[in-house]
């Protein structure tokens, strides 16, 4: 029998929690940060250079990956992993934010949610029963729940409609994905920024049982205060020995708040999107490589940095490559900006170990405070 998904609870610092997720394809140290591969490839990198920055889960993306090439074509081509040569575990979205964000007439009931694609405009039905099937051809280690995600600014009674339904779906999801030993379920809270929803979406996904938890519904556009005040509360809604993901988050100030506060797994775009348009994540802020001041500039995007953009490369080359427009940019950038990720979410597991995370976060604002911002 295949090895079961297991969570192992290792310290805790207050809120704070670090821990090993085990899958049969390896170990998930947390808190964990997945770069995205939304189409079985994060951008501008080899699956060899994610795993160099110390990556131990990418995440995959069910809707871009339904359409093109389609979860079919991969299951016949060996799945995920082999397709996109990446042997380590993934995590795959339900599909239900990007249906929502960027299909095109759609039409939603409680079956699920018929859609045009915004590629070539074909049409589609995507339910909790078929994006298990999506992701189960996949071969993802950790699948989501379909979800539904309302568009805000929304009433509490749309929102509160809205997480019913997701509910509904969660169940329906956690009956179609079945047993599946070395495979993850994961549910999704919702409610908004409403405490009382947000404490009835918990009920119900505890009441079904997943193998992990995730506090979906935030980072579309509420602002950090809105979110940190969910995550003020929202965690503790949740099973203590499940993981907790919060979807699509983000900077890396959001980051350290989410860990203070109770979550294990984040994921978002922003590292290799930032890596693409010339700006770079270091200790004393983002540097915007496109900016003229840095095209004489010798020193590295930060001296105390150890990735290969840092490491052979200077501030004018990575000036001068960005703006001519040459892949190398991109691809130097993207590798900095996830390896400084990786590097924060390393440095958070050991302050968490070893009880000084308070003096972590303290540090980590006043090196980003006493930094040399600069205009985006």
């Amino acid at each position: 029998m295949a090895k079961r998904f297991n969570f192992e609870l290792l310290a805790t610092d207050k809120r704070a929690r670090t821990g090993v997720i085990s899958t049969p394809r390896g170990e998930i140290r947390t808190p964990a940060f997945m770069p995205v591969g939304t189409a079985g490839t994060v951008k501008a990198m080899m699956p060899e250079s994610v795993a160099a920055t110390g990556a131990d889960i990418l995440l995959g993306n069910t809707y871009h990956l339904m359409l093109r090439p389609t979860a079919e074509r991969i299951d016949r081509l060996g799945g995920l992993h082999q397709f996109m040569n990446w042997h380590k575990p993934i995590l795959t979205d339900s599909g239900g934010f990007q249906v929502m964000s960027l299909a095109s007439l759609r039409k939603l009931t409680e079956d699920g949610v018929r859609f045009k694609s915004h590629i070539d405009g074909s049409e589609h039905m995507l339910s909790p029963e078929r994006s298990m099937e999506i992701q189960r051809l996949l071969g993802s280690d950790i699948v989501m729940c379909f979800d539904e995600c309302p568009a805000l600014p929304a009433t509490d009674a749309e929102v509160a409609q809205s997480m019913r339904l997701s509910m509904r779906w969660a169940r329906r999801s956690k009956d179609a994905f079945g047993d599946r030993p070395g495979h993850a379920l994961f549910g999704i809270m919702q409610g908004g920024v409403t405490k009382e929803l947000r404490e009835e979406s918990a009920e119900s996904l505890k009441s079904i049982g997943f193998d992990g938890y995730a506090v979906g519904g935030l980072a579309v556009g509420e602002g950090q205060e809105a979110m940190f005040g969910v995550l003020d509360y929202a965690p503790g809604f949740l099973p203590e020995d499940r993981p907790r993901y919060l979807m699509g988050v983000g900077k890396p100030d959001d980051i350290v708040g989410a860990v203070k506060r109770g979550i294990d797994m984040m994921d978002c775009v922003l590292p290799s999107r930032s890596g693409r348009t010339g700006q770079a994540f270091t200790r004393h802020g983002v540097v915007n490589i496109k900016n003229a001041r840095h095209q004489d500039d010798p020193r590295p995007l930060d001296e105390a940095c150890i990735c290969p953009a840092c490491r052979n490369y200077c501030r004018a080359y990575l000036h001068h490559v960005f703006r001519a427009g040459e892949m190398i940019s991109g691809m130097l950038l993207t590798w900095h900006n996830l390896h400084y990720y990786q590097e924060l979410m390393a440095g958070m597991r050991a302050a968490i170990a070893e009880g000084r995370f308070a003096a972590f976060e303290a540090e980590f604002h006043a090196q980003r405070a006493a930094g040399d911002i600069e205009p985006l």
